[in-house]
């Protein structure tokens, strides 16, 4: 029950107008309205670059998403309560990846096929060793140590869900001698152990540079070798943690490729740090320089007050010119649009298919090659 002081009418006058004057237009937008309230309002709530003085952006209209629930959606449901049991930990949940609920939940605009459902497992833990400025995962020197039978529980988890795509991703653990990485490459084992026609991405750490560490999992069985360069090279020191940088990014990601030339290598850019267009044409020069087959373009969003402002609301339009920008380049695929995670579902129906048809092409080329050898 609400107490008399709290609910008399002066009280909650007094509250409603602080919560409006701490979160509403200020002195400059009223300046450059020419003194219009209405129009300074307006210019406030489409504000889409931070200006000196503001404290943050307002969220756009094209970012506020329904939250789908696990009370509300039987996939949701399931897999939470599945992964609360294996005690696996989730980036869509780490990371407060706005898109849980849709890619949990399966479907969605645009897919038919209503069993198609992905949530993307986070191994090694949910305690990184770095700390990066945009990320919301706990971090810590000293996490605790690998689960020894977490391959095993991964493998039955995901052969359980009846999926034909699997994305993992981990924490970076600076801790261990070889980043983690053999624990990687057994996970990735056992899953095609288990499900050998299941396709599988992984997002991995840049495992300090070591190539020897990238080289053990791109030969690992994996379909799908990711790593985020996450920013324009001129940002990454205030962005990332100061042990992930931009070149050493671009290096594992050349050095997967080269170890197995037919993985599909593929990176992720957020958009609204404070970056500039020639920044990010440069990103993307980079990116093709080092055979990146795929990038894809998403909003930065603040996880919490800690971590850093966002600068810039950018347009879907703007994501759009992205796009078809980087496909003129001639990446295989682009995603791009301000709620796409490096992870998100959309591309994941490309990549099934590139993947597939990489394979088909692959033993077409083999049966033609016996056919040639037995003809004399």
């Amino acid at each position: 029950m609400i107490s008399n002081r709290l609910s008399s009418p002066s009280t909650l006058i007094r509250c409603y107008s602080s919560t409006r004057i701490k979160e509403g237009p200020g002195l400059e937008d009223f300046l450059a309205a020419g003194g219009n309230a209405s129009d300074a309002v307006k210019r406030h709530e489409d504000k889409l670059k931070l200006e000196k003085g503001d404290k943050r952006l307002r969220l756009p209209p094209w970012l506020k998403k329904e939250q789908v629930f696990a009370s509300e959606n039987d996939n949701v449901k399931r897999l939470k309560k599945q992964l609360g049991k294996l005690k696996l930990s989730t980036v869509c949940q780490e990371a407060r990846c706005p898109n849980l609920g849709e890619c949990w939940g399966g479907g969605g605009e645009g897919v038919r096929d209503e069993s198609i459902a992905t949530a993307t497992i986070m191994l090694m833990g949910d305690t990184c060793t770095r700390g990066c400025r945009f990320c919301s995962v706990k971090t810590s020197r000293a996490p605790p140590p690998l689960d020894p039978l977490e391959p095993e529980k991964t493998a039955e988890a995901i052969a359980s869900w009846g999926v034909g795509y699997v994305v993992l991703t981990s924490v970076d653990r600076d801790d261990l001698p070889d980043g983690g990485a053999a624990h990687l490459a057994r996970c990735v084992h056992q899953l095609k152990e288990k499900k050998p026609e299941l396709l599988v991405e992984c997002l991995l750490p840049d495992f300090a540079g070591n190539l020897e560490n990238v080289q053990l999992l791109a030969r690992s069985g994996l379909d799908v070798y990711a790593h985020n360069v996450e920013t324009v090279e001129g940002l990454t020191k205030w962005v990332r943690d100061p042990r992930a940088k931009y070149r050493q990014s671009l290096a594992v990601l050349k050095h997967a490729k080269s170890s197995n030339p037919r993985l599909l290598t593929k990176t992720s850019i957020m958009l609204g740090l404070g970056e500039t267009d020639e920044e990010i044409r440069q990103t993307l020069r980079d990116l093709r320089e080092h055979e990146v087959d795929v990038v894809t373009f998403g909003q930065y969003m603040q996880p919490t007050k800690r971590h850093l402002l966002v600068r810039e609301w950018v347009t879907p339009e703007k994501f759009d010119a992205w796009g078809e920008e980087a496909r003129g380049m001639g990446f295989a695929y682009v995603a791009a649009g301000p709620l796409v995670r490096s992870s998100y579902k959309a591309g994941e129906f490309f990549l099934k298919h590139e993947l597939e048809k990489r394979k088909k092409a692959e033993k077409i080329s083999q049966s033609s090659m016996y056919i040639v050898e037995m003809v004399p």
